[in-house]
């Protein structure tokens, strides 16, 4: 068989989709993810997305790393996924069903704008490994824990360029205080409505972008009184808009679809 496949990126995120709404996908595992996720020998991304039917909103979205450890969210595909439903059917109103639960795009003088749903900041709910006040955890530097339906700990540094990214996002991640290991932002803010941040993504490394933190930043920073709840954030691939209402963060940005391909029947047997 030959596999078609969508490439897309939100400020350089990049995602390989696979729709699987009308036809049957090969159920893929750890290691074949891993070989599509090589940027070298398969196609490269930091997120692999199988798009499938769903009873309860207009499809359904699972979310895989290019470590092949599935997700929960992932605020710039839900983006482009987003994008790719509005070209397609001429909508300008969607709800896409993940992990994390029904999510709502809308689509506004040409940008998607997507619901990323409440923040969690209980300690269960991010989750953490034992009861601990969130808003300071007990790490150097002082990070706030913010769930996204996905682990986030956000640092806030005064130079997010002067920040060993690599280093410190790695030993973060698989800090015993996150069963799940966790996500990593570091946020420089510059004013009261903007702010600059760099992402350690679990379970794929530094990326250009990262939605859900950019979300979770975004509400730490408005905790902690540093910011409005409404902020510009630029991240390594470009900018973001979060505005955290009272039915949920909701995040606007460009997307880009790339290119549509196959993969061929060689490829997918060397899996």
């Amino acid at each position: 068989m030959r596999l078609p496949f969508i490439k897309m990126h939100g400020l350089g995120n990049d995602f390989v989709i696979l729709d699987g709404r009308e036809i049957d996908l090969p159920s893929l595992d750890t290691a074949q993810i891993c070989a599509l996720a090589d940027r070298h020998r398969g196609i490269g991304f930091d997120q692999l997305i199988v798009l499938g039917p769903s009873d309860e909103a207009d499809l359904a979205m699972a979310i895989h790393n290019a470590d092949g450890s599935e997700v929960e969210a992932c605020g710039n595909a839900t983006r482009c996924v987003a994008r790719y439903l509005f070209d397609q059917t001429g909508k300008d109103a969607l709800t896409i069903r993940t992990t994390r639960g029904v999510l709502e795009a809308r689509l506004v003088e040409g940008e998607v704008h997507v619901n990323m749903g409440h923040p969690q900041t209980m300690w269960d709910e991010i989750p953490l490994s034992k009861p601990m006040d969130t808003a300071h955890l007990p790490l150097d530097g002082d990070p706030m824990a913010v769930g996204m339906g996905n682990p986030h700990v956000v640092f806030f540094v005064d130079d997010v360029n002067a920040v060993d990214v690599e280093a410190r996002g790695r030993a973060v991640e698989f800090d015993p205080l996150f069963p799940q290991r966790t996500n990593v932002e570091f946020a420089e803010v510059r004013s009261r409505g903007e702010i600059r941040m760099r992402v350690w993504e679990r379970g794929t490394g530094i990326t250009l972008a990262c939605g859900s933190g950019a979300c979770a930043t975004a509400v730490a920073a408005a905790e902690r009184g540093l910011t409005e709840r409404k902020v510009r954030m630029e991240v390594d691939g470009g900018w973001l808009t979060l505005d955290w209402r009272e039915d949920g963060v909701w995040m606007t940005g460009p997307t880009a679809h790339v290119f549509d391909a196959t993969l061929t029947k060689a490829f997918l047997e060397s899996l």
